[in-house]
């Protein structure tokens, strides 16, 4: 009869269960990734394939009983720091969004809004449209695997340990938000500069011929321009974002 205790039991289980609760972590709060499309078994199973992949690569993992604090505090660790890497790639898909956000309200297009089942709330027509090419270019240039390659490098940048708040005193993901606003603003930045120049241009017009309907012709002049901008600058989206997410998760690799 083949028999095994605990303490073997734990080596079997443990050096898998530290990476798989990490890679969970973050397939719940990355984007694509965690869609209400794609089920939990299929998250689930993905993050069990990716970590048994990664175990030639992984530093050595402390075994201990599961029953004990230090256990417990090892599992908020695992779930927070890849919560946190996933919160790092969302940054830049709502820094775009943003972006697209800024851009419709210079071009006139924030009153048409439509409910997203994305993430059950408001969408604007811009901001809806730049957070598809973000998907999408996120999807073509393999993000999803550089966040796998990075989720399993954060073993070597932050080990196992008792200590699960260590993290944020290590990158500070709560400043993020200015970065938000700052790449948001940095991505909207030519098609703004295009529409503030075209309405400067009215402006001046509506002053030296005060006889024409400034605002009748406006909102087509500026709606064609920001169309303009958008067809301009969308193609070169992918520099932008490629920069920002590597700037991010580089924070997690040592």
């Amino acid at each position: 009869m083949i028999g095994f205790s605990e303490a073997q039991l734990l080596q079997w289980v443990v050096p898998l269960l530290w990476p798989l609760l990490r890679i969970l972590g973050l397939f719940a709060a990355a984007p694509v990734l965690s869609m209400r499309v794609i089920p939990v078994r299929v998250r689930i199973g993905l993050a069990l394939l990716t970590a048994l992949c990664a175990q030639p690569v992984l530093p050595p993992m402390p075994v201990l009983p599961l029953d004990t604090p230090t256990a417990l505090a090892m599992v908020a660790q695992q779930v927070f720091i890849g919560v946190t890497i996933g919160f790092a790639a969302k940054v830049v898909f709502t820094a775009i969004e943003f972006a697209g956000e800024v851009i419709g309200l210079q071009m006139g297009l924030n009153f048409a809004t439509f409910f997203d089942p994305t993430t059950s709330g408001q969408s604007t027509v811009s901001a809806r449209l730049f957070n598809t090419m973000a998907a999408w270019l996120f999807v073509v240039i393999n993000g999803h695997l550089l966040l796998v390659e990075v989720v399993v490098a954060s073993f070597h940048q932050f080990p196992v340990t008792d200590h699960p708040f260590d993290l944020l005193r290590s990158i500070q993901p709560q400043v993020w938000g200015a970065e938000l606003f700052r790449y948001g603003l940095w991505i909207a930045l030519p098609t703004v500069a295009m529409l503030l120049f075209v309405n400067l241009v009215l402006g001046v017009i509506s002053r030296v011929a005060q006889q024409l309907q400034i605002f009748s012709i406006g909102f087509v002049v500026t709606i064609s321009v920001g169309l303009l901008g958008l067809l301009l600058t969308l193609p070169l989206l992918q520099r932008p974002m490629l920069a920002v997410l590597e700037r991010l998760l580089g924070l997690f690799q040592p």
